[in-house]
């Protein structure tokens, strides 16, 4: 490979990197790629974001809410107007005994978000389940969701952080290779040297 198709192909690798759909937390019709998200019917989702603002000022949470004794807020958010209409219940339970930890009675959130706020936290370490039900003219119509998350964990780095971090480590050394003659040569010199063996 010539230096110069190297260099359109690290340009190329650039442009990945940093494009919005690859960072956000959906993209894809149906939000096939986003892990904060209830099913509520098919192609219907509820978009589920966890902040806990005292402790973590400046980072959203999805599966992990790293503390739990601080100001946690989950926020929910309708991606379809239709369910704006319908009054909506929400359940936080500890599992796997099943435990109620946080409950709000079943009412309409005209504006497509909601926001939960559980003042004193999660109470302990461990696993839980946002239970959502949206109230339908009967029993029958109503559409029910569920989503974990665990709690206490600390901050913890996901596995597509990580990756994300090894590309920015090769690129960085690309281009520390193109720009610096001699790390250039020494590395042409391991490459030599592993070809021989």
């Amino acid at each position: 490979m010539t230096s110069s198709n190297m260099r359109k192909s690290f340009i190329a690798l650039l442009g990945m990197l940093f494009s919005a759909t690859l960072w956000a937390h959906g993209g894809a019709a149906g939000t096939d790629t986003d892990q904060c998200k209830f099913e509520l019917e098919p192609e219907h989702w509820i978009h589920y974001t966890a902040y806990q603002p005292l402790a973590f000022p400046a980072e959203e949470f999805c599966g992990n809410l790293p503390d739990t004794d601080t100001l946690t807020q989950l926020v929910f958010d309708y991606q379809d107007v239709r369910y704006r209409n319908r009054a909506v219940e929400f359940e936080v339970t500890k599992e796997p005994e099943g435990k109620r930890v946080f409950f709000q009675a079943a009412k309409k959130h005209k504006s497509g978000t909601v926001v939960l706020k559980l003042p004193n936290g999660i109470p302990e370490p461990g696993k839980y389940l946002i239970h959502i039900t949206l109230r339908g003219a009967t029993e029958a119509d109503n559409l029910d969701a569920h989503m974990s998350f665990v709690a206490g964990q600390g901050m913890v780095t996901s596995s597509t952080s990580l990756f994300m971090y090894f590309l920015f480590l090769l690129a960085g050394l690309y281009v520390l290779y193109l720009s610096h003659a001699g790390f250039k040569a020494k590395v042409d010199e391991l490459l030599a040297k592993a070809k021989k063996v």
